[in-house]
């Protein structure tokens, strides 16, 4: 259910490491009972409804509803995808990720080693090459900011980077795989020739990739890494790792479109800063940007192409605007860019245009009331036309139908609420149907199973083989689950479950408060169950003829049911025992 790393090891993993401390890495936590309770770090709050369960090995906020696992918490705080989570949790615990896949970790693992000391040898490079030292001071970057990036300089010759660390067929294997090679008629050379280079690292840290920038008109302005096993430039954000590791998570952050942007920005003491990768923004980038804050702010040029690339980003971010999510966007004067503009104008200006940024549902009205005639009834009609199934992918909440008014209120008619369509599955499948508030039995149920494992030793399943409720499977399913692993915590069955359609589900579950002893719980639990089997009856005695309809053998089977009704009834009142 976990790709390459098994599942044994996911358990284990949670088993070792403890939630409390890997929070308290990130958050101050104090103890309020049996939990601990701090200020959420996913939204801005001044009363603490962050919550984390020792007991479970869960955390769970009632301001915002974030919830999730200690491998959770590194994926939604870090912004690390879950191999990359688990590698880190792992690494803390002194533990070494097993996989099921053969040789192919050890060889990703040789090219982040390979790239990284490519990183170092273009970083001495750039010592050496007074032009490259030049160029860099005359952009006005210091020299301790193009260390903290970890700039360097790529020679000018076809090999220096080959004949540095390829002199093994192996390191040159490496380097082919870490996309640091092109190959001519006369065999293998270097990619980047004369160049200042830019690092890109992945959420932890590890170099994946170059950018690099020509210092002559010798071939393009500026050339990425090509894509490779480690480095798909659509999923990833040049600058994200620095600006993280300086602020955790962040109030805001600012979507730039070049290196140097970011490098400058840095300088000026913006550290919420990132940069695309030479590629529209896509909606893994956007799921990344809303992970490390809950405001984006996306900066382009003010011509047709930055505002072409600004929509292009406005239809990714749209699905992802659920509560608490905003989008800005700032369009700079032609021939400008965040570098210039911060050096000409002052950091204080330029902050200053950040945050008075055109809010996205301003620019998503403008872009499309720009294409039609908005004195005209068919203009209007138009508008309604082309803005709807656009508004139909922002997430069910108070923004979405906020935009469905101004967009009534624009067209001056009433506009049907069009239901959002389906949506690519994410890689850690989430199930969008999200369980109701309300405390059925079934819910009840699964979430004291959730919450307490070893209460599937209560659960006769004969009782439920032919029981036709909505969710029974689920909960057969479950209790065999629990039953292999008792003494689990909920932490480590979420995550294993990690991909089963009703895991979505279960997390919220998981969320709710379940107060009492642990007897307190069995009972409630035994009732839950009692009244499923009751609900059932109930349905199936609905379903039978009438009574003067009934031949012998319906009339005896009537009798049995309503002697059973009668029996469960009891039991839930309290008037006989369960065993009776």
């Amino acid at each position: 259910m976990s790709g390459l790393i098994p599942e044994s090891f996911i358990e284990e993993l949670l088993g070792r490491v403890d939630i409390v401390e890997v929070i308290e890495r990130h958050v101050p936590l104090k103890r309020a009972g049996r939990e601990f309770q701090a200020c959420c770090p996913f939204h801005e709050e001044k009363t603490p409804s962050f919550t984390v369960s020792p007991q479970k090995q869960f955390y769970h906020c009632f301001g915002c509803g974030a919830h999730g696992s200690a491998i959770g918490f590194m994926m939604n705080y870090e912004g690390l995808e879950f191999p990359d989570a688990i590698e880190e949790l792992a690494r803390r615990a002194g533990l070494k990720v097993p996989r099921e896949a053969g040789s192919a970790p050890r060889r990703s693992t040789e090219t982040y080693d390979i790239l990284e000391a490519a990183a170092k040898y273009y970083v001495e490079c750039l010592k050496n090459h007074p032009p490259a030292i030049e160029y860099l001071k005359g952009r006005g970057l210091s020299g301790e900011i193009a260390k903290e990036f970890g700039i360097g300089y790529a020679p000018a010759g076809w090999d220096g980077l080959l004949k540095k660390l390829g002199t093994s067929p192996e390191n040159i294997a490496q380097l082919k795989r870490g996309g640091m090679l092109s190959e001519g008629k006369s065999g293998q050379y270097d990619k980047f020739r004369n160049r200042i280079m830019f690092p890109i690292h992945d959420r932890r840290g590890r170099v994946i990739a170059f950018g690099g920038r020509a210092l002559d008109d010798d071939g393009p302005k500026y050339l990425n890494s090509p894509e490779t096993e480690l480095f798909h430039k659509g999923r990833e954000l040049y600058g994200l790792y620095l600006a993280r590791r300086k602020q955790g998570r962040m109030d805001r952050i600012l979507v730039t479109e070049g290196y140097t942007d970011v490098v400058a920005l840095a300088q000026f003491g913006m550290r919420n800063t990132v940069a695309t990768l030479g590629t529209a923004t896509t909606s893994d980038q956007a799921e990344l940007l809303f992970r490390a804050a809950d405001e984006v702010v996306f900066c382009f040029d003010g011509d047709n192409a930055g505002r072409k690339a600004a929509w292009r980003a406005l239809e990714n971010t749209l699905p992802l605007l659920k509560e608490g999510r905003q989008a800005r966007f700032l369009f700079l004067p032609e021939g400008e860019d965040p570098d210039t503009m911060v050096r000409s104008a002052g950091i204080e200006a330029f902050e200053e245009l950040v945050q008075n940024a055109q809010p996205l549902s301003a620019f998503f009205f403008d872009h499309f009331a720009g294409q039609v005639d908005m004195e005209s009834i068919d203009g209007r009609a138009r508008l309604v036309e082309l803005a709807r199934p656009e508004l139909a992918k922002i997430p069910e909440g108070v923004f979405r139908e906020m935009m469905f008014e101004q967009l009534e209120k624009l067209a001056r008619h009433r506009v049907e609420t069009a239901a959002p369509p389906p949506t690519e599955a994410p890689r850690r499948p989430r199930p969008s149907a999200q369980p109701g508030h309300k405390r059925t039995p079934m819910r009840l149920a699964l979430a004291h199973l959730v919450q307490r494992p070893a209460l599937a030793e209560l659960v006769d399943e004969k009782r439920f083989k032919q029981n036709g409720l909505p969710g029974v499977d689920i909960l057969l399913e479950l209790v065999e689950f629990c039953r292999q692993r008792p003494h689990m915590t909920t932490a480590q069955l979420l995550e294993l479950w990690r991909e089963n359609a009703a895991q979505a589900h279960l997390q919220t579950l998981a969320t709710w408060a379940l107060p009492g002893d642990e007897e307190k719980q069995a009972g409630e639990f035994a009732d839950a169950l009692t009244s499923l089997e009751l609900a059932w009856l109930d349905e199936n005695l609905g379903q039978m003829p009438r009574i003067s309809e009934q031949n012998a053998e319906q009339r005896a089977q009537f009798i049995a049911l309503q002697q059973e009704r009668e029996r469960l009834k009891a039991i839930l009142s309290g008037r006989v025992t369960r065993n009776h």
